[in-house]
């Protein structure tokens, strides 16, 4: 297990509709005042990063989507610790552009930017707004381009890079950043796995047993090592922490009972259909049954439902396989994230302390 603590970060709701495809009541909001003040209470909680969402189309539930860049500056400036980290999706963005924009947000907030590259899996949404579509490995290949060309600006004066997606000759960029803004990428598909072995900083994965999260980790860490390279994981989770573990299960059965089969098949055909174009025929969402589908990336899996000691036990079983981060969404978000800073988070930290002393 590592000597690191396990770091929490949380879904930012920047998309109406939270985070399961469901007509259950959710006090959740996308509002800018409702987040601002969800992005201090997680913080006040312990969380140390949150996660825009970049979302260009109305559907599956969700009507009004911010644009991740701008709504992560807004909870960058209402906070003094947090770290947000701004989904871009090559295509859209070009990599000049995006790294002007954060190199700029790096400096205006000490540093406390970060990014996710999403390599894109809906092809209606490139579709929707006139974007070229790549098939699925060329979709990677495009963005390990895109990280490379953010590095080399980030870093390098006069930098050169000639790439079959993107090109650049002697620029330089000033002001950079204060520091290397961490990149985070997300995919289940070897593709996926094999550019974040190579590039990334941290590794998301959709949520799964501690199983089948060992060997990912196992694999991208073995892939990682082969190439030099260190990355870190991160996993999904929804987290429904109640009292009693009957209260927990039954706020679940209610989340999938209310369920929108409409927009969950929508989701679902359009998710599976992308996987089955990569060499492998699989990727996210592969495996999801339509009760996973309710919840995006498969946050019920990862079984972070029941009391907070179940929740903290099962986090530090996932440390225990490699899990640097876990990525929380919830069904209330303001309540629930303080309820989790205040009664499950400090649980961890004992048993992570615990199972320190023990191998000391």
């Amino acid at each position: 297990m590592s000597q690191q603590a396990v770091k929490f970060a949380y879904w930012v709701p920047n998309v109406s509709g939270g985070l399961v495809v469901s007509k259950i009541e959710q006090r959740t909001d996308w509002s800018i005042d409702y987040n601002r003040k969800l992005a201090q209470i997680a913080e006040a909680a312990g969380f140390e990063y949150a996660l825009t969402q970049i979302r260009f189309t109305a559907g599956y539930g969700a009507e009004f989507q911010h644009e991740s860049v701008a709504f992560s500056h807004a909870l960058l400036a209402a906070t003094s610790k947090l770290k947000v980290i701004a989904a871009i999706l090559p295509g859209p963005w070009q990599p000049a552009l995006a790294a002007k924009q954060l190199a700029t947000i790096d400096q205006l907030t000490n540093g406390r930017i970060a990014v996710n590259i999403v390599s894109g899996w809906f092809k209606g949404e490139f579709q929707a707004i006139g974007e070229h579509w790549l098939e699925h490995d060329e979709r990677y290949r495009r963005s390990e381009e895109f990280i490379r060309s953010l590095r080399g600006v980030w870093s390098q004066d006069n930098f050169t890079f000639r790439g079959d997606f993107y090109r650049f000759d002697n620029y330089s960029l000033k002001p950079k950043p204060l520091g290397r803004p961490e990149i985070f990428q997300g995919g289940s598909s070897r593709a996926a796995r094999d550019m974040a072995a190579r590039v990334s900083d941290w590794y998301f994965t959709n949520g799964n047993s501690v199983e089948g999260i060992k060997a990912q980790v196992d694999d991208i860490r073995a892939k990682a090592a082969a190439n030099n390279h260190s990355v870190k994981v991160g996993v999904n989770a929804f987290v429904i922490a109640r009292d009693t573990e009957e209260e927990a299960r039954a706020v679940l059965a209610q989340i999938i009972d209310q369920a929108d089969p409409e927009a969950v098949n929508a989701f679902g055909d359009a998710a599976k259909q992308a996987g089955r174009a990569s060499p492998e025929g699989e990727g996210n969402w592969a495996k999801s049954t339509f009760e996973d589908l309710v919840q995006y990336n498969d946050g019920f899996k990862t079984n972070l439902i029941g009391t907070p000691l179940q929740i903290a036990e099962r986090i530090v079983a996932l440390k225990a396989v490699g899990v640097d981060l876990v990525l929380a969404g919830f069904l209330h978000f303001q309540e629930e994230v303080e309820y989790f800073g205040w009664r499950v988070l400090p649980l961890v930290r004992e048993l992570e302390a615990e199972k320190t002393a023990a191998v000391a």
